[in-house]
């Protein structure tokens, strides 16, 4: 358990922000009516006159979270009053603690994200502020009434099979991505606090894990092969067919083999970089729609917003969908992504070096991370081998094994049909060409 922090100051705004929430509580009204006037979203003369809810909050990887409920003097256009609270820390989890550095640009991103005209919709920030040596902060913002005030419900991860109009939805989360990514790319944003976002400051590290190799690959590969034919429903037998594990063990090993010079062209100098949403999936979102009917979105959820490969942007979004969706959709998603980030002034992006840069990300992070999840399904699934399909409860109900069976499924999919392997090859030659000219 790490050592309990109550308070400290930020190194944003320069403010005292509690570490948990008993500090909070302990705060009370008048600690509130300071912060929120030091983030200039209460006016000086109006206070925090009550606090009415100040609940604990389960879900999440990282970092304790709160309902709280506020009445104030007076209202004031925008004030919310439900609103939600999220600490960097978690005391009694040393695993979500350790998430904690993840903030950071969450916090800078919330105070950014109230200058004039944002792009996007996100909660709007009441406070925020970050202590970098502990890795102390909290944001407080608006409370997302979902299926409320002309909200739709909630979505969770891997369950768009619930989803009415899905294509409206993923246009909706796509068109956002674009509008953010072009106006850092036409310099809406002030230069100083963009350097904060630089691709070489990225928290996604948090997530890293060495690749394997590619031995190790075929291990695992070959269970996965057990896997399937433990469990014949769970997977769609063109993924799981002889032939075409056979090719993924062998095009992962090469994949593995050439780690270091696909991250130099993922993540340097020359990919698309633009400041993106790393995990804009469905149930990061909230949608509503226009009185013409057409779906818009808001995002929430900042952890590790920053500069990068816009194809990363695009693979956090759409991996958690569902993958015959995907597939049958994939080019006019991307054809949407492109012209909306020309359109408000971002410039234009290859569309084809967009592809071969999102197929290749999910092939090295599926091979990090995604091989192992037959065993992760295996341990948390209770009589495994009764179930015929992910839509039994012990898996659809279920967060985590449901997530890992349908990004696994998506991963192979996505491998098998965009040809990963031919990518590779691709992509490398054209690295190398400049060396030869």
């Amino acid at each position: 358990m790490a050592a309990e922090i109550d308070w400290v100051c930020g190194d944003i705004l320069g403010h005292d922000l509690p570490a948990h929430a008993a500090a909070l509580r302990e705060g009370g009204p008048a600690y509130l009516t300071r912060a929120f006037r030091a983030a200039g979203a209460l006016s000086a003369d109006n206070h925090v006159t009550d606090i009415t809810c100040c609940d604990l909050w389960a879900g999440g990887s990282t970092g304790a979270k709160l309902a709280l409920s506020v009445r104030y003097d007076r209202a004031e256009p925008g004030l919310p009053e439900e609103l939600f609270v999220k600490f960097s820390r978690d005391f009694d989890d040393p695993i979500r603690d350790r998430g904690k550095v993840q903030m950071e640009s969450e916090v800078r991103f919330a105070l950014l994200s109230r200058i004039p005209d944002f792009p996007v919709a996100v909660p709007r920030c009441l406070f925020a502020d970050y202590h970098l040596e502990t890795g102390t902060g909290i944001l407080i913002a608006e409370r997302i009434a979902f299926g409320a005030d002309g909200n739709e419900p909630h979505y969770p991860k891997c369950r768009d099979y619930e989803v009415p109009d899905l294509l409206g939805h993923y246009e909706a989360l796509v068109s956002a991505l674009a509008r953010l990514a072009a106006r850092h790319r036409a310099g809406g944003f002030p230069a100083d606090v963009m350097d904060h976002f630089a691709p070489e400051k990225s928290n996604l590290s948090v997530s890293d894990r060495k690749p394997y190799a590619p031995q190790q690959i075929r291990n695992r590969v070959s269970r996965l092969a057990e896997f399937a034919a433990r469990h014949p429903g769970l997977l769609p037998p063109a993924v799981i067919a002889p032939d075409f594990l056979e090719r993924l063990a062998e095009e992962g090993a090469r994949i593995s083999h050439h780690a270091d010079a696909l991250a130099a062209i993922l993540h340097g100098d020359g990919a698309p970089i633009a400041l993106c949403h790393w995990n804009a999936n469905i149930d990061n979102g909230w949608f509503w729609r226009d009185p013409e009917g057409r779906i818009h979105c808001g995002l929430m959820d900042w952890g590790n917003v920053g500069q990068m490969n816009m194809a990363v942007a695009l693979a956090g979004c759409l991996m958690a969908a569902e993958p015959d969706f995907l597939v049958a959709h994939i080019d006019r998603l991307f054809q949407l992504f492109a012209a909306e980030l020309t359109r408000h002034g971002g410039g234009t992006v290859d569309i084809e070096t967009l592809t071969d840069h999102f197929a290749l990300y999910i092939a090295s992070s599926g091979l990090t991370w995604l091989l192992d999840a037959p065993a992760l399904i295996t341990r948390l699934v209770p009589d495994l081998g009764e179930v015929k399909d992910r839509f039994d409860p012990r898996i659809a109900d279920e967060e985590f094994p449901r997530n890992q069976l349908n990004m696994l499924t998506m991963f192979l999919t996505l491998w098998k049909t965009l040809d990963f392997g031919a990518r590779l090859d691709r992509v490398l030659a054209r690295a190398e060409e400049p060396a030869q000219a």
